[in-house]
């Protein structure tokens, strides 16, 4: 399990790190509310563990940003604020879960893996699309319009992480982590490479270009 936790007291933080970590999982933690909002619109997690009261940007704030990005990931509010309006707020601002502090971490674990088993047992995609491109996931299969595109394994890759993440801004890092399994900058234009290539093959003898640069952002698919 990839866990995200976003809390600043620091007890607490190691408290929930230390327990995740002997149970085989991975948690990125974060002290911070503007640094947990880049980690979470970064980098893909199973599940997302918020406080509500943070430095730099409160937990509410958070969730509806994260939200806004359309990323469903579930998320769980941990909180010392516990009545009932408080705890209706944090579920209406998009929040999964809301577990009140003083809290035991066995509950917090089982809390974890219902949402994780939740998540992974929806209906998966099988069709990605945006205009008139299509990916078809089970056949894996990408056409524009009439025309099948011929791509590569690594093309095919990046078209659906572009494809699932359409309509945003991905960066080089994002790529770099989701496509390449990269958790370092390899100093190349590998990136620029692959976009050249996969966009002669999108975007070639179509009207509407699809795969756009933003310049000092990174790339995004969208029709404008």
């Amino acid at each position: 399990m990839n866990v995200l936790l976003i809390e600043d007291d620091q007890n607490t933080r190691d408290f929930i790190s230390k327990g995740l970590t002997e149970a085989g999982h991975h948690c990125q933690s974060c002290e911070e509310g503007k640094e947990g909002l880049f980690q979470a619109l970064e980098s893909p997690y199973e599940v997302m563990v918020i406080d509500r009261m943070l430095p730099g940007l409160d937990g509410i704030t958070i969730i509806n940003t994260i939200r806004q990005a359309n990323i469903n990931t579930p998320i769980i509010i941990l909180s010392a604020l516990s009545d009932v309006q408080q705890r209706v707020e944090g579920l209406k601002a998009g929040a999964d879960d809301y577990l009140s502090k003083p809290f035991a971490f066995s509950e917090l674990m089982a809390r974890l893996e219902v949402l994780t088993r939740r998540n992974f047992g929806e209906q998966q995609e099988t069709t990605l699309s945006i205009d008139n491109l299509e990916m078809d996931l089970l056949a894996h299969k990408v056409t524009r319009g009439n025309k099948v595109l011929d791509l590569q394994s690594r093309e095919f890759r990046l078209l659906e992480y572009l494809l699932r993440h359409k309509e945003q801004v991905v960066t080089r890092t994002m790529l770099l982590e989701n496509v390449w399994d990269y958790h370092f900058d390899p100093q190349t234009n590998i990136i620029d490479v692959h976009i050249s290539r996969l966009r002669a093959k999108v975007d070639k003898d179509f009207d509407t270009p699809l795969i756009h640069t933003i310049r000092g952002s990174g790339y995004s698919l969208r029709v404008n």
